[in-house]
């Protein structure tokens, strides 16, 4: 039961809490004492929340997730799990982070319980409405990059960071249609109801439009923001960035395993070799430049 409740509750997507850390990557206080542990912790707290809605995600999703190839598997649909052993756990969940969090920063306890009614408002009905379901979703990453500038005092964080945040988001949200789109073929309404409002072609325009506007915001936030080296030398990072993306799409449209983003990170070798490189070229110019 134990091990059926911690899959239940996501701990590989963690990764995507690391958004977090943007504030203190990029306002140049990584290797400040106090502003790592405040925002160490308030990754952790992260963590809880956004375990919690994954959990109440799969209690509203548990008959759909029976009949789906994949999820049919996971232990609240196949009955590895009890649900009234998972609504305890996710409540608890709730109840332990929002509070801590509030603690910790006022603000961040306030992202927090704007994150968790966010998701519970997606579970009841809004991720079955087409490009509001991937919006919502991009949305959670940009709260998680905002969540981290409430947990420090940040001087030189930019807005441009927002935006790139957010296209970067919306397209791996469409990204990961296409590819159930693929995988589930004619039966993909059966299995998530907001596959229907989509069409490949529609996913393909949509991709096509953020991955251009997400490496046009990222190339301008190298050369506008106010606390770069005069050089120029964040420029420096942008084959790596073009790269991600690149090789993200490149894996939607030739497999059919990029259904998550975690599940491409954890498994994908050029992906993660690219991502290092991108994080150390980014301290590198920021720390040693």
């Amino acid at each position: 039961m134990l091990i059926a409740l911690i899959k239940t509750m996501r701990p590989r997507q963690w990764t995507k809490n690391g958004f977090v850390f943007f504030a203190l990557v990029f306002d140049k206080q990584l290797f400040n004492a106090v502003p790592f542990v405040r925002t160490l912790a308030g990754f952790a707290l992260f963590c809880l929340i956004s375990s919690a809605v994954y959990i109440f995600n799969d209690l509203a999703d548990i008959e759909s997730d029976r009949q789906h190839p994949d999820k049919k598997n996971r232990p609240l649909p196949s009955g590895q799990l009890s649900q009234s052993v998972a609504w305890v756990a996710g409540l608890a969940l709730v109840a332990l982070s929002v509070p801590l969090g509030w603690m910790l920063s006022r603000d961040f306890g306030i992202v927090l319980g704007v994150y968790f009614l966010l998701n519970v408002a997606y579970s009841r009905g809004l991720k079955h409405v087409p490009i509001l379901d991937v919006l919502i979703v991009a949305m959670g990453f940009v709260l998680r990059v905002h969540a981290g500038t409430t947990l420090i005092h940040v001087e030189r964080f930019s807005p441009w960071l927002y935006m790139v945040t957010s296209l970067g988001a919306l397209y791996l949200g469409f990204g990961k249609r296409r590819s159930e789109m693929a995988l589930l073929a004619d039966g993909a309404g059966s299995h998530r109801k907001v596959l229907d409002g989509y069409t490949i072609p529609l996913l393909d325009q949509y991709i096509t439009i953020v991955s251009a506007a997400t490496i046009l915001a990222y190339s301008l936030y190298t050369f506008s923001a106010p606390n770069l080296p005069a050089n120029h030398s964040m420029m420096l990072t942008l084959p790596f960035m073009a790269y991600i993306i690149f090789r993200y799409l490149f894996i939607i449209q030739t497999t059919h395993h990029a259904g998550a983003p975690d599940e491409v990170l954890l498994t994908d070798r050029p992906m993660q070799i690219a991502i290092a490189l991108f994080g150390l070229a980014v301290l590198a110019v920021f720390y040693l430049s």
